[in-house]
């Protein structure tokens, strides 16, 4: 059973907080010091799986993809196991999918190490996957699946109603403007990932990470992250993805870091961010603010126009006001799904990169229907709450 919250233990043990009334557990962090860019997937069998890239820190050539797994009914994740393994490219913002035939594919990307006066490699970095079909416990070898150098992703592949694949990207250069300038495209397949092809998103510069869902056939909606580190940005499709209109800010603030995107089974658009701006950045791109935190969810009834439910899963440290706020740590990147059983699950990088933690609640509890504190099976939606 689900453990009464005494303080998160780092070896998977699933607690539940009655203070923050959620369910949650930091990730075992394995041998690794650095732990970001998570990304979750329920499997036809029921297990929770978790990806993120681990090493010594981003961008190194230690850099690889792990993965934790917990099973239908357990209380504690796995220990982690390293699915990329070579130390020539930093591996880096894994996602999961689960391809139509049964197979669960880990794409992430992966680029040369640093070089003498360059930091940055994105621009070399290349789309692989590997791919498990025994539920995730094993990885086939890695295959490249977009060669174009300078190609970025997070979002896992999505699967449109009229069966197209669409993956969501952004592109990376080495020039003056790299980085800060980055735009945003998708790469799109009509024959189950056998072959892509590119489609750019107008005018969006600086609006990166695009994250989609389908509103209804053929009506597409991507979210962004700034790099002015000031608004989520929205942008549309009602082709499937063939044109896109330029990004726009919506009222979610964004402080330059990644943001998660899933359409609930109740036709809500739920959006997990950090919840603050840094306003004297506006209009400057390649803005770094440091505070990356509180960790939210915030729903929308309209497509993603306007958010009226928000609610914190992730307080940090505790620290309000200017003079205090930059002594909470980073709670940063956060990914999101839904299960079957209709839970939504976050997780998102810990406690500056310290490791990953995981939290799980219901829809009703992000719309504020506390249910009182007990315990709870996490992975059934069912049991003892009291």
């Amino acid at each position: 059973m689900t453990k009464i919250l005494p303080g998160l233990t780092p070896d998977g043990q699933v607690y539940f907080d009655e203070d923050m009334q959620i369910t949650e557990a930091m990730l075992p962090p394995g041998a690794w010091t650095s732990h970001h860019g998570p990304g979750l997937l329920e499997t036809p069998a029921g297990t929770l799986l978790c990806c993120w890239f681990a090493g010594t820190f981003e961008g190194d050539t230690d850099v690889n993809i792990v993965v934790s797994r917990l099973e239908k009914g357990a209380d504690q994740w796995s220990e982690p196991t390293m699915i990329s393994t070579d130390n020539e490219f930093s591996n880096q913002n894994p996602s999961l999918f689960l391809a139509p035939n049964g197979e669960i594919w880990a794409m992430y990307t992966s680029q040369r190490g640093r070089e003498p006066g360059k930091d940055n490699m994105q621009y070399t970095s290349v789309v692989k996957k590997q791919v498990s079909t025994d539920d995730g416990l094993t990885w086939g070898e890695p295959e490249v699946v977009l060669p174009e150098e300078g190609t970025f992703a997070r979002q896992p592949v999505q699967v449109l109603s009229n069966g197209r694949w669409i993956y969501g990207l952004w592109l990376c250069t080495d020039s003056a403007t790299g980085l800060a300038g980055d735009p945003s495209a998708f790469a799109i397949s009509d024959d189950e990932g056998a072959t892509w092809r590119r489609v750019d998103m107008p005018n969006s510069s600086g609006r990166v990470h695009p994250s989609l869902v389908e509103l209804e056939p053929g009506h597409l909606v991507a979210f962004m992250r700034s790099r002015e580190a000031d608004w989520i940005y929205r942008s549309e499709s009602h082709d499937f993805g063939d044109t896109w209109t330029e990004p726009v800010p919506t009222p979610l603030p964004n402080n330059n870091s990644g943001i998660g995107v899933v359409k609930l089974a109740s036709g809500r658009i739920a959006i997990t961010y950090n919840h603050n701006s840094a306003p004297s950045t506006y209009g400057k791109t390649g803005a770094w603010p440091a505070l990356r935190n509180p960790v939210s969810i915030a729903l929308s009834e309209d497509g993603g126009l306007t958010f009226p439910l928000i609610r914190n899963v992730e307080r940090g440290e505790g620290y309000a006001g200017d003079e205090n706020k930059f002594n909470n740590r980073q709670y940063e990147y956060p990914c999101i799904i839904q299960t079957h059983d209709g839970m939504i699950h976050v997780a998102y990088a810990y406690q500056t990169r310290r490791g990953v933690k995981w939290v799980t609640l219901s829809e009703d509890d992000v719309m504020g229907k506390v249910r009182g504190a007990g315990t709870y099976n996490p992975t059934s939606g069912e049991g003892a709450r009291k």
